[in-house]
């Protein structure tokens, strides 16, 4: 009996000091790892109060498997680093500033500054999709197509079908849809193209089990390129939410896309099919960009960020424009959940002279989100940063412009989930003559808006602070 006592009590003793080595291990990986000290902490206090459990659930959702497979897709599949070619000579007086910044932005994201191209504005769903659609069915040896929310709506089976009569044709189709985004509407359109037999392929996704690793990770990304010559890309989704004449809707939402042409038109294709081979395993990529010629004034370079990448590109672009300023930065995003960093960096430039102003919908289709936003207003309020909130109908556009001669446009939100855990595609262009088309569309929704003063957010009942309060602290993930 003492015997079998002993015994016991020494498998009981070797589990846990193998359960403790695993913990201190794990702590020791999140200690060398994670970049963020807040969240290294955060890690290490996990799986030393839960040695067991914190630690599985460490190496189940605290390790970046995507980084690790992007970063060997790399190796196998080289991709052009553009990082130390020169940017084409700007035209006119560009002061030194912008060529600092240029130099930081080609560092950043590792590709070229395409000159001589053309983007067009397009303004809801009224206006991108027929623009769209009519590519689509003028294309006559390829598309690809990529984007997060594609419902099966009457405006989503208008997509799907001409990209089956594109298949007909003997295009060369290529539809990549998010898991996660594809689960708006049923049917998922994922069966629905299998069914009209248009090639298409899911990003990460959803596998049978208890849990699912990447549920957390999507791609935002919207891009539609044609015959590698003509491109589509900005922050709408496909469906009828984005019809805005549409008095019948109560979920119908402003938003912008844009039509690209010209040789950046060759970068943006590049970008899809980096996401394309990732997401099916071959490797469609080229080893260079398609020579596209010059058809209109403008700079452009793409910008192309994820968890993924080896750091928060869309963030840096972000430091960087705003820090190079000296005029203006104006911002129209749909959520508005900056870290620490980019605050300080907005507050800075509004204290050196910059007039900086934000752009926010008045009533968010995500709550909670805007409850984490009014928590932390107060931090560019009380620097006089000038904040608008924008009537309904919900506008989800989202422009960075900075002296009316730079913009960032694209489908990446000022928000920890586009700047951390997204998939994005931004494109930033150079070019006074057309940043100042942008500029008007933002003074016109900031003449209708409805100004917020740091009175109005110190004046909140004590139970709405702390209902957004608790919503910051997700932060990190909303």
């Amino acid at each position: 009996m003492f015997l079998l006592d002993f015994e016991s009590g020494l498998v009981w003793a070797s589990f846990s000091a193998l359960i403790i080595t695993f913990a201190i291990f794990t702590a020791g990986h999140a200690l060398l790892r994670k970049r963020d000290p807040r969240s290294a902490f955060g890690w290490i206090a996990v799986c030393l109060l839960l040695p067991l459990f914190g630690a599985l659930f460490y190496w189940l959702f605290g390790v970046n498997r995507i980084r690790a497979k992007a970063q060997y897709l790399r190796r196998q599949w080289p991709i052009p680093d553009n990082s130390d070619l020169e940017d084409p000579s700007f035209a006119g007086d560009w002061p030194s500033e912008y060529i600092g910044f240029t130099r930081l932005s080609r560092k950043i994201t590792r590709r070229r500054l395409a000159p001589g191209n053309y983007v067009e504005l397009l303004i809801n769903g009224e206006q991108a999709y027929p623009a769209m659609l009519e590519a689509i069915g003028n294309a006559r040896e390829s598309i690809g197509l990529c984007t997060y929310i594609f419902e099966s709506d009457r405006v989503g089976l208008e997509f799907v079908n001409a990209l089956a009569q594109a298949v007909e044709r003997g295009v060369d189709v290529k539809v990549l849809v998010d898991s996660v985004g594809e689960s708006y509407s049923l049917p998922r359109i994922s069966s629905i193209l299998a069914k009209k037999g248009v090639p298409s392929a899911r990003f990460l996704p959803w596998k049978l089990g208890w849990v699912n690793r990447h549920i957390n990770l999507r791609n935002h990304r919207k891009i539609l390129v044609i015959d590698g010559k003509t491109a589509f890309t900005g922050g709408m989704n496909i469906g009828t939410r984005h019809l805005a004449d549409s008095d019948s809707n109560p979920n119908k939402a402003l938003d912008l896309h844009f039509k690209v042409e010209g040789p950046v038109v060759g970068d943006i294709e590049q970008a899809f099919l980096e996401d394309w081979s990732f997401a099916t395993g071959a490797n469609y990529l080229r080893e260079q960009p398609v020579d596209i010629p010059e058809v209109g004034n403008l700079l452009c370079r793409v910008i192309i960020d994820g968890p993924n990448e080896d750091f928060e590109k869309l963030k840096w672009m972000y430091i960087g424009a705003i820090s190079a300023a000296r005029e203006s930065v104006r911002i129209m995003t749909p959520y508005f959940v900056p870290d620490r960093e980019l605050i300080a960096t907005l507050s800075a430039a509004q204290m050196r002279g910059v007039h900086v102003e934000l752009i926010l919908p008045e009533k968010s289709n995500l709550p909670f989100v805007s409850w984490a936003t009014d928590a932390m207003l107060w931090q560019v309020l009380e620097r006089d940063i000038k904040v608008y909130r924008q009537p309904p109908p919900f506008n989800h556009s989202k422009l960075f412009i900075v002296d009316g001669v730079y913009a960032i446009i694209g489908s990446g939100n000022f928000d920890a989930r586009s700047l951390r855990l997204n998939f994005e595609f931004n494109l930033e262009i150079y070019g006074e003559e057309f940043v100042t088309v942008l500029t008007q569309y933002v003074d016109d929704a900031r003449d209708g808006s409805n100004p917020v003063t740091l009175t109005e957010m110190d004046e909140r009942p004590l139970p709405i602070k702390l209902r957004d309060g608790f919503a910051r602290l997700f932060t990190p993930y909303l």
